[in-house]
């Protein structure tokens, strides 16, 4: 699919979820402006997904916008359509460090990648290529990849610039109105990570993909594809040092899940300035294990 596509696909499943938790049959949909926010796209993308409501009888006309059902599971577009080819290869890549403890220095293949990931070996070589440029991963003489190891003046500036984003996302949920989606998706990751504390001993491992719901949420509060870009490689480079410092990783996740609830739960309270505290307090521990990983990492190379 090209990505006009996607992002109208993208766009009309996150109209279909406002439709069905926020208005009543009968009621007007709100503002094309308003849409645009909620559905994080264009307004071409959604004048393109009230065309699709149109077609499956769920508002009156595009003219008229009066809903006349909540939406069905037959409405939304597969998940699976959703992603590029350059997204299932980053998933794809993103899974093999968390999942399989690929350390700096593993090799991987375009044949394989593309393999797992439903891809050509073409996309799969522009992909890494690409990729290559953040010095996650770079090329072997002979073929094939290689993860890359970072040095400290690497995470150190990185964690300068998470923090910069973090924080403003924080600050930027002080100007949401109530009854903002913002707050449903706030109350779903509330009792995620609940749920997840509850099991921590036994399901640590369960953390790195709700890590990346939580900062994603954060993220996407600012509505910026610059932040959203970065954090994909925050993500990678902080999950992928501490497969060097396994012997720390279930008290890490155990206490990496209290902090995002404190955060979580000011942010429900509407408590900015506590949040901002829990928020800095996570950044800074979230710093000190990494760079205690990159140390570990260091020891085990020199010996």
């Amino acid at each position: 699919m090209s990505k006009p596509a996607t992002v109208f696909k993208r766009s009309t499943n996150l109209l279909l979820q406002f439709l069905a938790e926020n208005v009543a049959v009968g009621e007007m949909l709100p503002t094309e402006q308003f849409l645009t926010t909620i559905c994080q796209g264009s307004r071409t993308a959604i004048r393109s997904a009230i065309a699709y409501l149109s077609t499956r009888r769920l508002i009156s006309s595009p003219a008229e916008r009066r809903l006349l059902r909540k939406p069905i599971p037959g409405d939304y577009f597969d998940i699976a359509e959703l992603q590029s080819g350059a997204e299932r290869i980053q998933q794809v890549l993103m899974e093999r460090v968390y999942q399989r403890d690929m350390p700096p220095g593993a090799e991987f293949s375009e044949a394989e990648l593309a393999r797992e990931a439903g891809a050509s070996t073409v996309s799969v070589r522009e992909f890494l290529i690409g990729f290559s440029r953040f010095g996650l991963i770079e090329k072997k003489p002979r073929g094939g990849w290689r993860l890359c190891a970072f040095d400290r003046s690497f995470a150190t500036e990185l964690a300068d610039m998470r923090r910069m984003f973090e924080m403003a996302a924080v600050e930027h949920f002080a100007h949401l109105p109530h009854g903002d989606p913002a707050y449903a998706e706030l109350a779903r990751l509330i009792k995620q990570h609940e749920k997840l504390a509850a099991k921590i001993d036994t399901r640590h491992n369960a953390f790195p993909a709700l890590d990346r719901e939580f900062h994603t949420f954060l993220i996407g509060l600012l509505n910026n594809r610059f932040a959203q870009g970065f954090y994909d490689i925050v993500s990678f480079v902080f999950h992928y040092h501490y497969q060097w410092d396994k012997g720390e990783e279930k008290g890490r996740n155990k206490y990496a899940v209290q902090e995002h609830l404190a955060i979580l739960r000011a942010l429900a309270e509407h408590d900015i300035p506590k949040a901002l505290d829990c928020m800095k307090s996570h950044l800074n521990s979230s710093r000190s294990t990494m760079l205690a990983s990159i140390g570990t990492r260091e020891k085990l190379t020199q010996s």
